[in-house]
């Protein structure tokens, strides 16, 4: 696999030439959307409510790891959903109903069908799709964890096991713990001056993003199954539970290491042009393995991140078509295109995260840029 070299010069790409032939892909790209999208993505939704059905059929006899897998898919599969329709990966798919576009996906009541979370999917798609895609690898950029761990997880004064205890009990519990408030957070800083969230703001989080998680998936959801016994019942909250953490952990697996790792830089100045904005998110950002609907799946299509952030709105089925040329590219202007497992690519975010190694930084990354100002993308 590809990876960041030491002697790799951003100064040397030749932008002007890149972000000509991304431009030219992109129009490849849009011109071969169809019905074919909108069918890719029916069937992976399939998917996702098949583990429900069978978490939840099952789930009843007693704790077993069988249903919890189940529901944790069912869960994970939502998360995908929301990121790929809320970036309006299907707003131009031919046929694409109103609630599979990002105008009506978890919009008002359809939030309990579409996307019943800890997290508000306003305060999600603020935070995520105009904050972190706008100042990927920057320090305006929310997720940039190697940031956020410093003074905590990468304390060298902490000893290293606490802090690997630490990032632990983060992954199992980072959507409630860390994901929800700060995402409502960013939301609301828009209208305010930087600092945490107020007593309004927080009540908020638990009445809007907890409440309702908690009483459909730990409360409702098992007392649905006391008319079998109270055995049943409690059977079906240990697999939520069970389910809770594995969604967590998962969910976290695959998003954590998009952009974390000693072979990824950090940008301590904005990116002045589109043909720089484009060459700073690939070399902020890292690939899993790639390909099949399977692998695509349990990775929820979070293993296309240099594609997502070089085209944000594009459909699951497009990631799959456009990562060989998006490579190709990378390889023609001598661009490192970083491609590992989510195993590597977890270690090394990991080492980030507890401060064993640093990410690569760029003061500024040349003057060879477009002449357009950079526009971040708005969602």
């Amino acid at each position: 696999m590809s990876r960041a070299t030491p002697d790799f010069d951003p100064a040397s790409v030749d932008v002007e030439g890149f972000l000509r032939d991304v431009r030219a892909l992109r129009a490849e790209v849009d011109a071969s959307v169809s019905e074919e999208d909108l069918k890719h993505l029916r069937r992976i939704e399939r998917w996702g409510r098949t583990a429900t059905v069978i978490g939840l059929a099952t789930s009843w006899v007693m704790p077993n790891p069988l249903s919890a897998v189940g529901l944790c898919l069912g869960r994970s599969t939502r998360w995908l959903l929301m990121h790929h329709v809320g970036h309006r990966g299907y707003d131009r798919v031919p046929g694409a109903p109103a609630e599979r576009t990002s105008k009506g996906f978890a919009k008002g009541r359809r939030r309990f069908i579409d996307w019943l979370d800890w997290i508000l999917p306003d305060a999600w798609v603020y935070e995520h799709n105009v904050l972190h895609h706008s100042h990927t690898g920057e320090d305006a950029d929310p997720d940039l964890l190697e940031r956020n761990a410093e003074g905590t997880l990468r304390d060298p004064s902490r000893p290293l096991a606490l802090r690997y205890l630490q990032l632990a009990l983060l992954a199992i519990t980072w959507r409630a713990s860390y994901y929800s408030p700060e995402t409502l957070a960013s939301l609301r800083r828009k209208h305010r001056p930087n600092g945490p969230l107020t007593r309004d703001e927080w009540r908020e989080v638990l009445l809007s993003g907890y409440a309702p998680y908690i009483a459909w998936n730990f409360v409702l959801l098992p007392a649905l199954f006391l008319p079998l016994g109270m055995w049943a019942a409690f059977s079906v909250l240990c697999n939520s539970l069970m389910a809770e953490v594995l969604t967590n952990f998962h969910t976290f697996l695959v998003v954590g290491p998009n952009h974390t790792g000693e072979d990824l830089y950090r940008f301590d100045s904005s990116p002045q042009g589109r043909g720089e904005r484009y060459l700073a998110q690939v070399i902020g950002s890292a690939n899993y393995r790639t390909g099949g609907d399977l692998n695509d799946y349990l990775h929820l299509w979070l293993n296309y991140q240099i594609e997502h952030h070089v085209f944000p709105d594009l459909s699951m089925l497009q990631y799959q078509r456009v990562q060989p040329k998006v490579r190709a590219l990378c390889e023609k202007y001598g661009i490192p295109y970083v491609q590992e497992s989510v195993w590597t690519r977890a270690r090394k975010m990991v080492d980030i995260i507890v401060g064993k190694s640093s990410m690569r930084r760029i003061a500024r990354l040349g003057s060879a840029s477009s002449a357009e100002g950079s526009i971040p993308e708005v969602a």
